[in-house]
């Protein structure tokens, strides 16, 4: 079973990036009916969950919780309970689609983005990567989580696609509450909680350059890019992050 490490009150997956493609695949070629899902904290989302009982609850229904942002792993070490590496959503999602095989392709299912921006990431993936196929893409319309007619078309949608594996990109944390209602009623095995991912792949958002993912700088590469958005939620995540980390650190000294 794999080892996980309890950090700002979720269990976080001890994985490296290989043994979570690997789970995730093993999942895919089992005969298990129900829907397992992937979720990546980063500061944001452990700020999130900070009193939002909603949330807490899908994070516990997740079958795999991957450290997503680098504070999260730095707070790992520095609490004495290391994670191995960062595995963000949007490099786990490419690292799914490079293990596909001719003797073992995958088909996926790119819901959310912008119109027309999941229709350019399936032309760039099946082009990228020929043994993945996009059986279906969707973007919902705004406040959609909240209209139930819509959410029966989308699963709908998805259960005709018939994937093997299901992208979400509608943000958190509406992707992991979306997924968490739902997942009894999708025929898809696996489905991963990705962000902007959907973005990345279609080329609308450029991520940060490698150098400034490596050593933790990809919220302010993310930050200059789309100030409006999330200048105010990076000032709110600095202030409460680092209370959420001496909080731990006073837990494991009484301990």
């Amino acid at each position: 079973m794999t080892q996980r490490v309890k950090l700002f009150g979720v269990e976080i997956d001890a994985l490296r990036m290989t043994e979570a493609v690997r789970q995730i695949w093993r999942q895919m070629d089992s005969p298990e009916a129900t829907t397992e899902y992937v979720v990546t904290p980063n500061v944001d989302h452990a700020v999130l969950l900070q009193g939002n009982s909603q949330l807490q609850a899908a994070y516990e229904q997740a079958r795999w919780v991957l450290a997503d942002g680098w504070p999260v792993v730095w707070a790992s070490r520095l609490l004495g309970q290391p994670l191995p590496e960062r595995v963000t959503g949007s490099d786990l999602v490419p690292a799914m689609f490079a293990a596909a095989t001719e003797a073992k392709p995958l088909s996926v299912f790119l819901l959310g983005a912008a119109a027309g921006v999941a229709q350019r990431a399936a032309a760039n993936i099946e082009q990228r990567w020929p043994h993945v196929t996009v059986s279906g893409v969707y973007s919902p319309p705004l406040g959609f989580e909240y209209d139930e007619a819509e959410n029966d078309r989308i699963i709908e949608m998805i259960n005709a696609a018939a994937p093997q594996l299901l992208i979400i990109g509608l943000g958190a944390p509406k992707q992991e509450l979306w997924i968490a209602r739902h997942r009894k009623r999708l025929k898809t095995k696996a489905a991963i909680c990705a962000g902007a991912t959907i973005d990345f792949l279609a080329g609308e958002k450029q991520r940060a350059p490698r150098w400034m993912q490596q050593v933790g700088l990809e919220w302010l590469h993310r930050m200059l890019v789309d100030p409006r958005r999330l200048v105010k939620r990076y000032v709110r995540d600095a202030v409460v992050f680092p209370t959420l980390v001496w909080r731990e650190w006073l837990h494991v000294g009484a301990t």
